[in-house]
């Protein structure tokens, strides 16, 4: 198992349109033997969307990882000074959030544990997906490529005819990133 024993902080926000692969995802982390930490925005908790309703999407993650979801400022305070995780995946990683976590903004429980945890020095993996990360956004994905402890998961345009500003990233590479980032490396190609 690629990921045994390692805790992982599952960062979530709301590009509700990736929620489904979110699931499949915290399944492949716990069938790798990790200990997966849910963490969820405030909109990836509470909005329900034609994707689905929330109250559904948090039992089941709660259910795959076997815990409590941590979903406010005061709850993931203590995850980086107790260094409760080894490493932090936000995934997906909308626009929304990349912005903030490029100018240091700290409004929800997935951007407090980021902070803390990048203080202690361990890898953030970002995984992208929003529809202006080359247009809006592309300034602060500049600004997260050249960050210390940060790495991102592939990526690639997903509709570059009717969405060419928009990039996601590649959901079967999550695992390889991290592994590839727990050795403080970029997992490459980056663009796919």
């Amino acid at each position: 198992m690629k990921l045994e024993n390692l805790k992982i902080g599952l960062g979530i926000t709301g590009s509700f349109c990736t929620f489904e692969k979110t699931i499949k995802l915290a399944k492949d982390l716990k069938n790798e033997g990790a200990d997966i930490l849910p963490i969820l925005s405030n909109n990836a908790y509470n909005v329900d969307t034609r994707f689905g309703k929330a109250e559904d999407f948090n039992k089941e993650l709660e259910e795959i990882t076997g815990h409590k979801i941590i979903n406010t400022i005061v709850a993931a305070e203590p995850i980086g000074p107790k260094n409760l995780i080894d490493i932090m995946i936000i995934t997906p990683c909308t626009g929304n959030t990349m912005a903030k976590l490029a100018n240091a903004i700290t409004d929800n429980a997935v951007l407090m544990t980021t902070k803390s945890h990048l203080r202690n020095g361990k890898p953030v993996v970002l995984g992208v997906s929003t529809n202006d990360a080359l247009s809006m956004n592309a300034k602060n994905l500049g600004l997260l490529l050249n960050t210390k402890n940060i790495y991102f998961v592939p990526f690639r345009q997903d509709d570059y005819k009717n969405k060419p500003n928009s990039l996601v990233y590649d959901t079967n590479m999550v695992i390889d990133t991290i592994v590839s980032a727990m050795d403080k490396k970029q997992i490459q190609p980056l663009f796919l």
